[in-house]
């Protein structure tokens, strides 16, 4: 995203105006949305620089990158949009190895037509949530592709961050007896997305999770740095997230039903829809996985943050050979929570 420095004859009218192919083109149109828009929002001492790059210095020792795109649909929805969304889940990858995020680039790629007061709306919370979070938009860059071939507008990723001396979180570590937490309620993501699309017309009180987790990480790190795996419940929900741990590190798994937290009304949602809550989206949750001795420790630490006040111990990993993960129901019996066999809930992130 480079940051030509010049006038321009007549400001953007972010209020009616719209976005042509010009502002996609390299010239004057692009340098004017590039410097009203996207400078005056993400303003640092990076950015500034002016160049196609951001050049930072950074202390010695392990360094993590994580690169995403965001295609949801609804672009906003109760509790965010996709532009807090872009700055939450990148934020998120990168904490999931125990990182702290240092910065992040952005790509947006921007329909002929679109609003240009809803592309200040999402550039504005994108802003406002990379500021809140501490973590900055170093650089990025900027397409308009012709009207049809596009759906609004979509923004692709990058984060970095750096590991504190001594931490070693990866999907693979997880063992035998290992306890399974969750920071908070599952689905809720989902179902405040779903809420939002035209053709279904129900409605709910739910509010997206969207938020960036790197503090509560911190915060749970400094209490037990023998922490295993860590991993944000996206795509898939809280099912597929634990089928994919269980396969990089060859455990099974045992959770109860009645320990996962689920607010009522993305329960009852879910009971509309015909979905099942444990495979709905969030973009504000975390799944720990510690060695036992730890677990009360780190559950303490998580309900201490605002971000984990409603934590749960959910279940325990063992040594099946099939790395099956399974659940205790609330009925007494037991069944198997199965990889999805395609997307229950597309555009959700």
């Amino acid at each position: 995203m480079t940051l030509p420095r010049r006038s321009h004859p007549r400001p953007l009218d972010l209020n009616s105006g719209r976005v042509d192919l010009t502002h996609g083109g390299g010239g004057r149109a692009m340098a004017q949305l590039v410097e009203e828009l996207f400078v005056a929002a993400f303003d640092n001492e990076i950015l500034s620089q002016g160049n196609d790059q951001g050049a930072f210095s950074v202390p010695g020792g392990r360094m993590v990158m994580s690169t995403d795109g965001y295609v949801i649909s609804p672009l906003f929805f109760p509790g965010g949009d996709i532009g807090s969304l872009s700055v939450h889940g990148t934020i998120n990858d990168v904490a999931m190895a125990g990182a702290v995020p240092i910065g992040l680039s952005a790509g947006f790629i921007i329909e002929e037509g679109f609003p240009l007061a809803d592309l200040a709306r999402i550039v504005t919370s994108m802003a406002a949530a990379a500021k809140a979070a501490g973590v900055p938009v170093m650089t990025g860059d900027t397409k308009v592709v012709e009207k049809g071939k596009g759906d609004g507008v979509f923004i692709t990723t990058a984060g970095i961050g750096m590991v504190p001396a001594g931490i070693d979180i990866s999907g693979d570590k997880a063992r035998p007896d290992d306890v399974i937490l969750v920071s908070g309620s599952m689905g809720d993501h989902g179902i405040a997305v779903m809420s939002q699309r035209e053709s279904l017309g129900f409605e709910t009180a739910i509010l997206s999770d969207s938020a960036a987790l790197h503090t509560l990480v911190a915060a749970m790190i400094a209490a037990a740095p023998g922490i295993r795996v860590l991993r944000d419940p996206t795509r898939g929900g809280l099912a597929a997230t634990l089928n994919e741990i269980a396969s990089q590190s060859a455990v099974g798994m045992v959770i109860s039903e009645t320990a996962v937290p689920l607010k009522p009304q993305v329960l009852g949602a879910c009971e509309l829809l015909g979905l099942d809550p444990l495979y709905v989206a969030n973009e504000g949750k975390l799944i720990c996985i510690c060695p036992p001795e730890d677990a009360e420790t780190v559950l303490a630490a998580m309900r201490a943050h605002p971000l984990g006040g409603d934590a749960a111990i959910i279940g325990q990993c063992d040594a099946d050979p099939h790395h099956f993960v399974r659940m205790k129901t609330a009925m007494g019996g037991t069944r198997i929570v199965d990889w999805l066999a395609g997307e229950q809930l597309p555009r959700i992130c």
